[in-house]
């Protein structure tokens, strides 16, 4: 009897095992099939991508990296192509980094070479909420000081969804009815743009991991596993990058990929060491400042996705220091503002006032940091910032990133009401009401203005 059924268990699993091996030979099918009509997630490699050939033989003197053809290029509205895993084959065709160069980045971050970045900052990454919704065109925001990359980097997204993108209408339903597709195309377009505006619109580096290891452990160097084994991939023109990144957006977007930090990387490397050191002065020697087991991004990395240049201040131009050093500020009106409000700023101090360049951008998207906290304002009407009559009445959306905002916050900004109109409806929140910090934050731009929530409560 026991002989009996040891036998049906042997016949059962060899029935598995044929099963098993079935299936494995049906996916690998597939896999070819996939394979051979470029839909595969093995295809890695750019020469099979049109408007992205890189050449080693064509290389920058003296870098050593790369340099693309860029002959052929899709057009940005093109749909990325199907998710890549997150760390790419090493033959890809890039410059491997060296010990130097992991070096120099380490410095230009953290001030020295052995500072690595904490959990917060690892797990990072470029994460829609779900397509088809109320938040569709919004990013899913971790925690520290990875939030302000992200955030404006959303601003750059809500830009290119309401006014770049070529076909669609610029109104908020636009934003909620965009699919998993539109938004990978969302975020190629907003990292090629800052990428390339960091790169002096000459040319522009994207970062990638890939399965090699690049750089052996040094006695003043921390390996941290992931920035050892990058390889730089240089572009001359902005489609042909984008394509690329489109191609490789998993390794931005992906659980694990290290992706904010990737960005990061190749913002600095767009930019390079010799413009970071020229854009920064005596108030800021590198990028980033500890701050509770973490680190935090000083304003020059902000100003550097907003504007493409590394300023460390806020004001317009030039300033002299209480020592009379020359400070450096924001030189040129940027696609994407800034506001600011918080302890640090609610004072007069000349220095630390947001100027026009940030307060009026080119499209009407601001980056706001409110008390340390980095959220979204931004105004569907493209012309709210070219006709001054569109400043009387209008709206504005609001988006933090929170895990408890399900959906945009919709403010009425009124900027000529009557004193005793502004009063009257201050009074309808009850006596004495204190203005929430985001109020306060608007009237930094719209000084006399009366907000409205439109039946939302304020936040504070």
């Amino acid at each position: 009897m026991d002989t009996e059924a040891t036998s049906q268990e042997q016949s059962l699993k060899e029935l598995d095992l044929e099963e098993i091996t079935r299936k494995i030979s049906f996916l690998d099918k597939w896999r070819e099939i996939f394979s051979f009509h470029r839909l595969g997630t093995n295809n890695t490699n750019p020469q099979n991508h049109e408007g992205s050939h890189i050449h080693a033989d064509k290389t920058e003197a003296g870098t050593g990296i790369p340099q693309p053809t860029g002959q052929g290029h899709l057009p940005s509205s093109s749909l990325c192509s199907i998710s890549k895993p997150s760390i790419i084959s090493s033959k890809l065709g890039g410059t491997p980094v060296s010990l130097a160069m992991a070096m120099k980045l380490r410095r230009v971050l953290f001030g020295n070479t052995v500072y690595v970045f904490n959990y917060n900052w690892r797990k990072a990454h470029f994460k829609f909420h779900d397509p088809f919704s109320e938040l569709a065109f919004a990013l899913e925001v971790g925690k520290g000081g990875a939030r302000s990359i992200q955030m404006a980097v959303q601003g750059s997204i809500i830009k290119y969804l309401l006014f770049t993108r070529e076909g669609k209408d610029c109104d908020f339903r636009s934003l909620c009815e965009i699919s998993t597709q539109e938004q990978e195309a969302a975020l190629a377009a907003a990292v090629a743009g800052i990428l390339w505006a960091a790169g002096a619109t000459q040319k522009a580096t994207v970062c990638l991991v890939t399965e090699d290891t690049y750089v052996d452990p040094a006695p003043d160097y921390s390996v941290d596993d992931f920035t050892e084994r990058l390889q730089l991939f240089e572009f001359l023109e902005k489609e042909a990058m984008e394509k690329f990144i489109c191609d490789h957006l998993q390794c931005f977007k992906g659980e694990g990929s290290h992706g904010v930090i990737l960005f990061l990387y190749s913002l600095i490397f767009s930019r390079t060491f010799e413009r970071l050191q020229k854009d920064l002065d005596v108030t800021t020697t590198h990028l980033l400042q500890p701050s509770a087991g973490g680190f935090l991004c000083k304003q020059a990395v902000v100003n550097m996705i907003l504007t493409g240049r590394a300023s460390p201040n806020v004001f317009n131009g030039c300033e002299k220091g209480q020592s009379q050093e020359t400070l450096h500020g924001v030189l040129t009106r940027s696609d994407i503002g800034y506001l600011q409000w918080g302890k640090d700023t609610a004072e007069d101090d000349r220095l630390s006032q947001v100027g026009s360049m940030l307060k009026t951008p080119r499209w009407p998207v601001w980056l706001c940091n409110i008390n340390g906290n980095y959220s979204v304002l931004f105004c569907t009407n493209r012309q709210l910032l070219s006709d001054w009559k569109m400043e009387r009445l209008f709206d504005l959306c609001f988006y933090n990133g929170q895990p408890s905002q399900k959906k945009p916050v919709h403010l009425t900004i009124d900027t000529h009401s009557h004193p005793w109109e502004r009063h009257q409806q201050e009074d309808t929140h009850g006596g004495g009401r204190r203005f929430s910090p985001v109020e306060m934050t608007i009237r930094t731009k719209w000084k006399e203005a009366t907000i409205n929530w439109d039946g939302t409560v304020p936040f504070f």
